[in-house]
This record gives C-alpha cells, structure tokens and sequence, in this order.
C-alpha cells in the first residue's frame, strides 16, 4: 500500500527536524525518535540513562526546531511544588493578589533528575502533565496546548533519591533506557564539540510552527489500522495481566500488568512510529518496535522473577514471543 504522508507538509517538516537533530546529536538516535514519537502522540516521556549522553541537549535542540517555549527545571531535594507550578504574589500597591506562572507553563520542559525531588514535587508535575492545568487557591490556569515533559532519572546513584512510585510512572507515554555511543560514534562526537568550541558554522534548523504538529497529530490519528493489528495490541496487554494464558511459565513473573493507558500509549506509539517510516498504515512491527518503551514502566515483575534474574524488559521479549501476530 502506497503512503499517503509523503508528501505532506507535516510529514516533511518532521523529517526535516529530525534530520537536523541527528546532526546535532549523535549516538542517540533511538533517543531522538522517541522524542518525536512522544511529540507526535501527545504524551511524555521518561529517559533513564548515565549522565552525559545528551539527554538535555536532545529536548534542547528539539526545542530549537520548534516556534515553542523551553524550560528547564534541575529537581532537588528543597524543591516545592509552587516552584514547579507557580504561586500567587500579592501585591502590595493595590492589595490583590496575581498568579505567577511556574517553570511548568512552557511548551517542552525538562525535569532533570525528577527522583531527587520529595513525593509532593513529583505529584505537582504528574498532575499538571495529566491534567494539562494547574489549580492555586481555587483558580484552574491552563497549561500550553503543545506541551511535552521529558524526565529524565539518573540509574546510578540512588543514595537520597524518592523513586516514582509504580502508579505514577504510568503517567509516562514511555519509559526510554538509553546507552553509550559506538566507538564510531564518539569520533564523530569528538569532532562536533570541536567545531562547536572553534565557533564554526552549525546546521540550523528550519523552525516548525505549532500548527504543524497539530497537522501531523491529526494524521498520526488517521492512519489506517487493520483490526488485525488492534487485536494484537489487546491482547499484547493482556498478557501482561494473564501471563499464563500465552505461557505457562510466565505466570509466576508478574505481579501487575499494564492499564488500559497502557493500549492506548502502544496504539498512539505504533501509529506515530509508522507515520514518521512513511507509511499509511500501521503493522505488527510497529508495535513490537514500541512495545518495550511503552510497557516496561507500566509491568510489576514478581519477586521470584527478581530471583531469577528476569527484569521488565526480558519478560516483556518472552511476553512478545508468545503472542500471535493475527
């Protein structure tokens, strides 16, 4: 079947973007389309890796392609929530009382190291991520329409951090791992920051309006998928809560399996995965290529898979083997 979405506008301007980031940042390409995976299907996402593989330059630069504002907030253990959300300010000329907006009121926002935050900072953030809006003594202020949160976690250090609990983290469209640079990659690396610090002449992005995301949210939306494909979603997530119904085995592994958050992220995902591959229509491939991102933060392992060594992500593969594709 011949795709519909290569010649639109919105489709191109991605590409272009997307283009652009990957000359910007190397090494970290599955980091960058799921950044506009996430653009394109409305959600957030979670990045967990060690510290310096550009994680904040990846949002940065992304917000760079975009008419959009950026902020960035570094999360502490003295952080409150009225810094995260905004507070109200009296002023005293006139006796009132004015509402001034936190960092959370900007297109893309970074929360850098979102664990070193107490539990009622991460709450402030994943309510106003789930309810695109925050309430100050009885006032509803709207977030941006486009707005897209990237946390990131650091996986090294855990002494004096507050992890997200499992309930909150299925607020996350995905959860993204990511690792070092290939050998190739960090030559490649080397001789971008040298240029960067020499002051030479870098690509720069042609700017993407909003309106354009909107355009290509709309056909994300649109694109055909056969029922086929939304059964094999279903029932992907059903074994995630029925293990043993596709392998015996696996029964014992989990605990909890994925919401219903869980289908509607994978459908979002997989359709966002084969629009940015040029396509029309979704396939199985689409799904099991966003399946582990989408899901390995929303599966309970069981204390005996912890005994046996099998992590989210392992049981997840077998859970993908077992499961017919229609």
């Amino acid at each position: 079947m011949e795709s519909i979405t290569n010649n639109t506008e919105a489709r191109q301007s991605l590409l272009s973007l997307r283009n652009y980031l990957r000359q910007m940042i190397i090494g970290q390409e599955r980091l960058l389309d799921r950044l506009l995976i996430a653009l394109l299907a409305d959600g957030h996402m979670l990045v967990e890796g060690a510290p310096g593989l550009a994680k904040t330059k990846a949002i940065k630069d992304l917000a760079n392609g975009l008419a959009a504002g950026f902020q960035r907030i570094q999360f502490t253990p003295d952080l409150l929530p009225a810094d995260i959300t905004g507070t109200e300010v009296y002023r005293p000329e006139d006796g009132s009382f004015r509402f001034q907006q936190g960092p959370v009121f900007n297109n893309l926002v970074l929360a850098d190291e979102i664990n070193r935050a107490p539990a009622k900072v991460q709450a402030a953030l994943l309510e106003a991520m789930a309810e695109r809006q925050v309430s100050v003594a009885g006032t509803t202020h709207k977030l941006p329409e486009l707005f897209l949160v990237m946390a990131t976690q650091n996986p090294i250090e855990q002494e004096g951090t507050y992890p997200l609990p499992e309930a909150q983290l299925d607020r996350f469209l995905m959860h993204v791992c990511i690792s070092y640079p290939s050998v190739e990659d960090e030559r490649r690396i080397l001789k971008l920051v040298r240029g960067e610090a020499l002051e030479l002449e870098q690509p720069q992005p042609e700017v993407i309006s909003q309106d354009v995301i909107f355009a290509a949210r709309k056909e994300v939306l649109e694109l055909h998928m056969d029922e086929a494909v939304e059964n094999y979603i279903v029932h992907l997530i059903d074994a995630t809560r029925n293990p043993a119904k596709y392998q015996q085995n696996l029964g014992a592994l989990l605990e909890y399996g994925a919401s219903p958050r869980g289908t509607i992220a994978l459908d979002r995902c997989a359709r966002a995965h084969a629009w940015l591959a040029g396509r029309d229509f979704v396939t199985p491939d689409d799904v099991q290529a966003t399946a582990h991102d989408v899901l390995r933060h929303r599966i309970i392992p069981s204390y005996e898979a912890e005994a046996r060594g099998m992590n989210a992500d392992r049981i997840l593969a077998q859970l993908i083997q077992q499961v017919a594709v229609a």
